[in-house]
């Protein structure tokens, strides 16, 4: 007996393509006319511009489910900048555009998700790589180039081609000192930075599931240094109570507008929930206990490597911050390492939240105290350093440890230096010791 086609198991990505398609069944491969939820960009808003006045069109089709940030080189390094940023404030008060969020707010994943912009299910794609980061919330994030995105504003719609899926599995709670960082970089070493290229990348496990919130950000947001077109947490009670309160927050200032017919439980996510026994390309799994701090060394994040083989490499920067490991999550991790200690001579500590919520708790918790005390630098919520526009461009011949997520040369803005990826309490206990340091052998 043949099966009716919506009857067949499906991966995530084939649920949330079909649904965002309007269809209801959606094959591996199959290109499809997609409609996105949230269109996302940043300080690279100016240039989409001026790619979508080339259609001619004076209003932009989609206004209500576009979001902009700017985070990328805040505040205005140079004139150049300052000038992209008028233009873009420019185009938001002309088109109507409600979700915008100022210099300092945060990164755009970040600032995105503590709005609750993007909830389970949904398509987002944005003109930044690290958009699979929504992933974390079980919806289908994937990055696109402006052009795209310029697309989205004039006719709301983008083809989309459905991706293979790989489930990666871990099992069992992460020992002390092993984070979400150390995980995702384990499997980019182990598979290559190309090894889930074009892929629906789906964690499983009961080693994700009892990870914290914060920690599950990292998962998703890593994957687009493996090539992956999106990648997938499932959302479970802890994420819709998450939703729940920022959903509500935003109904009480009369800032937020549910959408006809949009409601968030438990049950109705069932139906986006991949099934049993869908189809993978590949399935990965892993043990908790067998994992253990790792580094991506320049200049690849795939050469991964133990903490213990380059411990000892002395550095000039260590920086804390990024949409990868810049939540207060991270900044507690690090001041519990540096707290009552100082940054060793000769380096330079940044420390940058991903956003004003993050810094303004941070605050109350008396992290930044702690980073300032040390002798640490605190820098304005957003990108930094990360890609290289400002707030600690290294010198050539420096070396950095990051809690970044690419190392590739040049990336932070010097050819001539080198980059080393890590968590948040090695890159804390690194900037102590002022060498690539364990931070459980860093003493009182």
């Amino acid at each position: 007996m043949e099966h009716h086609p919506d009857l067949l198991p499906q991966t995530f990505a084939q649920k949330a393509l079909a649904r965002a398609a309007g269809l209801a069944f959606v094959e591996v491969g199959q290109v499809v006319d997609a409609r996105p939820d949230v269109v996302l960009s940043h300080d690279n808003t100016a240039a989409i511009r001026r790619i979508w006045q080339q259609f001619g069109q004076e209003r932009v089709l989609i206004p209500e489910r576009i979001a902009i940030t700017l985070d990328h080189a805040v505040p205005a390094p140079t004139t150049r900048h300052a000038q992209n940023h008028a233009e873009i404030r420019h185009f938001v008060q002309e088109q109507g555009i409600r979700h915008f969020f100022e210099v300092g707010r945060g990164i755009c994943h970040q600032v995105l998700s503590e709005e609750a912009l993007v909830l389970p299910g949904q398509l987002i794609l944005g003109a930044d790589s690290h958009t699979t980061h929504f992933g974390w919330l079980g919806a289908f994030g994937a990055g696109i180039g402006r052009s795209e995105v310029a697309t989205l504003w004039a006719t709301g719609e983008l083809w989309l081609r459905v991706p293979e899926s790989m489930k990666i599995v871990l099992e069992g709670k992460l020992p002390p000192g092993v984070t979400a960082k150390d995980f995702a970089l384990r499997v980019i070493g182990d598979l290559g930075a190309d090894g889930g290229l074009y892929q629906s990348v789906e964690f499983h496990g009961s080693g994700i599931a009892a990870m914290s919130l914060e920690s599950r950000m990292v998962l998703p947001n890593m994957m687009a240094e493996f090539g992956a077109k999106n990648a997938w947490v499932a959302p479970d009670a802890k994420t819709m109570a998450y939703l729940e309160s920022r959903l509500n927050r935003r109904l009480e200032s009369r800032d937020w507008r549910l959408g006809e017919g949009t409601s968030i439980s438990i049950s109705n996510l069932q139906s986006l929930l991949p099934d049993n026994d869908a189809a993978y390309a590949a399935t990965h799994h892993y043990r908790a206990a067998e994992l253990e701090p790792v580094l991506a060394c320049p200049h690849s994040v795939d050469k991964v490597v133990p903490l213990s083989a380059v411990a000892g490499t002395r550095v000039q920067q260590a920086f804390l911050g990024t949409c990868t490991n810049g939540r207060l999550e991270d900044l507690a991790a690090a001041a519990e390492v540096i707290r009552g200690k100082r940054v060793a001579p000769g380096v330079r500590f940044l420390v940058i939240p991903a956003s004003s919520e993050v810094l303004k708790e941070a605050l109350a918790q008396g992290y930044i105290q702690d980073f300032v005390e040390a002798g640490a630098v605190i820098g304005v919520p957003g990108c930094g350093p990360c890609m290289g526009n400002h707030m600690g461009i290294p010198a050539p011949g420096e070396v950095t440890i990051s809690s970044a997520n690419r190392n590739f040369r040049g990336r932070m803005g010097t050819a001539d230096s080198e980059i080393y990826l890590a968590n948040p309490a090695v890159v804390a206990a690194t900037a102590v010791a002022g060498k690539i340091t364990d931070p459980r052998e860093i003493g009182e």
